[in-house]
């Protein structure tokens, strides 16, 4: 009995496997495209120009709507990512619209003051509520970890994703997320004639649904970069996206430094051990 109840265990199992993916394969597919970032694979690092450019759109353009309530000023300061000058961040903190509500004072009252480097980076709106009023029902999500809330999706045969993600895992590839963000940021286009887009929806190509009610934020020219980089959507977006990936892993630059350190600790301990058990039962019979 237990025999014929596990072999229709895993038939049931085998049957909602497939039913699944036909369920995903019976709509369009959306296939995003890798993008080689500089913090691509296990040797990758941010690229600080990058960063700070990213920063600049978030703050021309994507602070408007969005929040980065787990990013603190001081982190723009910090090696590994944009590395501002500290004083050019107090001076940004301080200027920041989105005031800190602190309190209470000394009447038991809460009250409003400038930002400060311990604090973070606020957005627009006190609450879900309001945000939600403001934007037509829609939430702007907090963007601190976007890019790992994130990913592509596998369109491929159930049996082909173990190897697909041994291939993952050999590349290193982490940026589902920055790769998902950069195609949502550039996928605004007109949408197909037999498509009805709904009142308040804008049409996406790279969007579940295609259908969602952000606006395209980027548009060519809308942000002024000192550097000389080419003030395209295509740019703006790589560097945003850069940007969001470094905040969702501020650590990351260390991380995989750090990776290195060890993998290179275990070779050579792996090595001495190996030694040392040779010499030690070299003269014992087995």
């Amino acid at each position: 009995m237990t025999r014929h109840f596990l072999k229709a265990s895993v038939l049931s199992a085998c049957v909602l496997a497939c039913t699944s993916v036909g369920t995903f394969a019976a709509g369009p597919a959306v296939e995003i495209e890798k993008v080689q970032w500089p913090f691509s694979g296990i040797r990758g690092q941010f690229d600080k120009a990058q960063l700070q450019r990213g920063f600049q759109v978030y703050k021309e353009v994507c602070a408007a709507c969005h929040g980065l309530n787990r990013v603190y000023f001081r982190n723009l300061t910090q090696p590994g990512g944009p590395e501002f000058p500290e004083e050019a961040v107090k001076t940004l903190a301080a200027e920041w619209p989105n005031q800190i509500t602190d309190g209470p004072n000394d009447e038991g009252a809460m009250f409003e003051r400038p930002a400060r480097l311990t604090d973070p980076i606020r957005g627009p709106y006190k609450n879900e509520k309001e945000a939600r009023s403001v934007q037509n029902g829609a939430y702007p999500p907090d963007l601190s970890l976007i890019t790992k809330a994130r990913s592509v999706e596998r369109h491929a045969h159930w049996t082909v994703h173990p190897f697909l993600m041994l291939g993952d895992i050999a590349k290193g590839y982490q940026e589902g997320g920055a790769d998902y963000m950069h195609a949502l940021l550039t996928g605004y286009v007109d949408a197909p004639a037999d498509v009805t887009v709904g009142e308040g929806m804008y049409y996406n190509k790279a969007f579940p649904g295609h259908q969602l009610a952000m606006p395209s934020p980027l548009a060519d020219g809308a942000v002024t970069y000192q550097d000389g980089t080419p003030e395209t959507v295509e740019n703006y977006s790589r560097d945003v996206t850069a940007f969001l990936s470094w905040a969702a892993d501020p650590a990351h630059d260390q991380r995989k430094r750090i990776g290195w350190q060890v993998l290179l600790y275990l070779l050579v301990t792996t090595v001495l051990l190996y030694l040392g058990k040779k010499r030690i039962w070299a003269n014992v019979k087995h």
